[in-house]
């Protein structure tokens, strides 16, 4: 069974930082394209950061700059680091990989308010 688990969410003031945590399970990690997607209350779940199997990352406009995603095979997890966080990226923060289909997490929690 694939298995993708967040962490790391909560609540930060404005410009703090906060780490993500995506930890896989039943896959053999290192194949797989993956990524982090947000959704905000009211709106479409949209993408904010990829990697692929080789390393390659992709951010949206959004969070250029700010965030950072990466992943450590060894450990078969994969982060977001985010920093000069806004009110703006609060959402539920998903992790999703790329098999045959789509397999995503539970979500966590960020909020950023002062």
């Amino acid at each position: 069974q694939v298995q993708l688990v967040e962490s790391g969410g909560g609540l930060v003031q404005p410009g703090g930082s906060l780490r993500l945590s995506c930890a896989a399970s039943g896959i053999f990690f290192s194949m797989y394209d993956m990524g982090w997607y947000r959704q905000a209350p009211g709106k479409q779940r949209e993408p904010v950061a990829s990697i692929t199997s080789g390393g390659t990352t992709s951010y949206a406009d959004s969070v250029k700059g700010r965030f950072s995603i990466s992943r450590d095979n060894a450990k078969n997890t994969m982060y977001l680091q985010m920093n000069s966080l806004k009110p703006e990226d609060t959402a539920v923060y998903y992790c999703n990989a790329r098999l045959l289909y789509n397999v995503w997490g539970q979500g966590t929690q960020v909020t950023v308010s002062s």
